[in-house]
């Protein structure tokens, strides 16, 4: 059942943190497997500190899920980024490298017929994403979304989460002298009904791409926004967003694609927003050097498996707004691991 108008602006008694955690890091133990059975990365590192365009080349990996997996292993503590080059840790040198006598390497080799192991080992090598949730057709998450099934069911999977996260999201922003926002992306339409919630001044338009918007529609209309929430449907990638928001939020969408696109949309965002307008950036962020947290950076290798993307750091991001043009870059926390980046056109 669909959370309702009055329930967008409440938050449960309890913390559902790590509810959302067993999820989200579940392809992380299997790329460890992966990285000592397969791979034997451990042992190589400990002869060759390298940086990852060296990794890269010398694995014939591409550069988007090592670093990933690179991120990942900074953040379990078995490898340490000095500069830009990664090291084994002491830890790793006792147990994570053959020849040790303390080597855990047999542990680990029951992973190796697993089908998001041998799909993870894939995506190393061909950057393509493989099926989402590891189903066997690996169908890119993109292309799969054009189905109306797997569009609806992917949909309620977001949903479920934004009705924790989309209340603290629209108190966390200061929206006075805002009157439109355009939620690109924006799946149910739970953050843009959430902010409309906590903000009665303010018209939303969620920009979706077919058929999702149809999805998109329904769950506004069960939820008894639709007088202040409506929908556009369009492609962000070919299709001019809405003309008239002043504030844009991509909520969850931007860690899809790779860093060029991420780059490109939030270009085609400021040249789209007003003098003056807010592009909002809600998502699990890194930390500056990624080297961590934990938590996002095995939800991360989720993401690379399943999308073009992966979760991007707080400096990345905020070299995105720069190049794009946005200035007064502010970050802040906000709940079950999420943060918001907010620019402002000049």
């Amino acid at each position: 059942m669909l959370a309702r108008m009055d329930d967008l602006t409440r938050r449960p008694k309890a913390d559902p943190t790590e509810i959302f955690r067993q999820r989200d890091g579940i392809y992380a133990p299997e790329l460890f497997a992966a990285a000592i059975v397969a791979l034997d990365f451990f042992s190589w590192l400990d002869k060759s500190p390298a940086d990852l365009p060296t990794i890269c080349q010398s694995f014939g990996f591409a550069e988007r899920p090592v670093d990933s997996m690179l991120t990942l292993f900074c953040a379990m503590g078995y490898i340490e980024k000095r500069n830009a080059t990664f090291h084994l840790a002491e830890i790793s040198r006792e147990f994570l490298v053959r020849g040790s006598p303390w080597f855990v390497g047999p542990y680990f080799t029951h992973f190796a017929d697993r089908p998001i192991y041998q799909g993870l080992l894939e995506t190393l090598h061909t950057d393509k994403p493989g099926g989402w949730a590891g189903t066997k057709t690996r169908k890119p998450w993109a292309e799969a979304m054009e189905d109306d099934k797997f569009a609806e069911e992917f949909t309620a999977t977001m949903d479920s989460r934004g009705v924790d996260v989309g209340p603290v999201l629209a108190a966390s922003l200061d929206l006075k002298s805002h009157r439109h926002l355009i939620d690109i992306g924006g799946g149910s339409g739970i953050y843009a009904c959430c902010i409309a919630a906590a903000h009665p001044h303010l018209k939303a338009t969620v920009f979706e791409k077919p058929p999702v918007d149809r999805v998109t529609r329904k769950c506004i209309a069960k939820r008894g926004f639709s007088e202040r929430v409506g929908v556009a449907p369009g492609d962000m990638f070919r299709d001019a967003f809405p003309a008239d928001g002043d504030v844009h939020l991509w909520s969850n969408a931007l860690h899809d694609w790779d860093a060029d696109t991420a780059k490109r949309l939030l270009e085609k965002s400021f040249a789209a927003l007003p003098a003056g307008g807010l592009v909002v950036v809600h998502d699990k962020h890194l930390n500056r050097d990624k080297t961590g947290p934990l938590r996002i950076a095995a939800h991360s290798v989720f993401l690379m498996a399943g999308t073009e993307g992966r979760f991007y750091s707080i400096s990345e991001i905020a070299e995105f707004l720069a190049a794009a043009g946005f200035v007064d870059v502010h970050y802040r926390e906000v709940i079950l691991d999420y943060s918001v980046i907010t620019a402002r056109k000049p």
